[in-house]
């Protein structure tokens, strides 16, 4: 970024290193700055969140989900949020999907999926798009929102994910740049 400081131009960049080859493998390893690592912090975090919301329905560890409400023990991971939704604007919509066993496999599937995209760092494009898509849909169900005219958490969250595909947070604490090289993502890239 060039700034104009009275008559001279003052061009300021961040402190790059030089990249040098591998002597093994001959890729050029980027130098890494504390921001890359607050970034994948926030990955590792977000993919944990989700994960966590995973294993805690599937086995009702007593946190979100009492055992009993488990779903290895019958119960469904979609029916309490979504049936608290009743009296939102769109509560009639979200709440005729609470407990139908499809939404139910795919909400898990998500869960899952996108937890572990994230902590890997492997399939980020993915793992933020329908993650943000999931987090989108939590928000549309609890409209109107009890403490903000439009904003909470999964919005928040939402962006944060496309935060994280555009920061390449997947390639510091993860396996983003390896897997990045991998035949079948240089081919299709949108597994990145």
């Amino acid at each position: 970024m060039a700034i104009t400081e009275g008559r001279h131009d003052v061009t300021r960049t961040r402190n790059v290193v030089p990249h040098v080859p591998d002597q093994n493998t001959g890729h050029v390893e980027q130098h890494r700055h504390p921001v890359d690592y607050v970034w994948a912090v926030v990955r590792l975090g977000l993919g944990w969140t989700f994960l966590w919301a995973f294993v805690d329905k599937l086995f009702g560890l007593g946190f979100a989900t009492p055992a009993a409400k488990a779903w290895i023990n019958g119960g469904s991971p979609t029916t309490g949020f979504l049936k608290g939704t009743k009296d939102a604007a769109l509560g009639g919509f979200f709440g005729g999907l609470a407990g139908q066993p499809w939404v139910d496999w795919l909400f898990m599937a998500g869960l899952a999926g996108i937890g572990t995209a994230l902590i890997l760092g492997v399939g980020m494009r993915i793992a933020a798009a329908t993650g943000g898509l999931l987090l989108v849909l939590m928000w549309a169900a609890e409209l109107p929102l009890p403490n903000n005219p439009f904003l909470d958490e999964h919005i928040v969250y939402a962006v944060v994910l496309i935060g994280l595909v555009l920061t390449g947070a997947a390639d510091t604490l993860g396996l983003g740049r390896r897997w990045s090289r991998t035949a079948l993502v240089e081919r299709f890239p949108i597994l990145k």
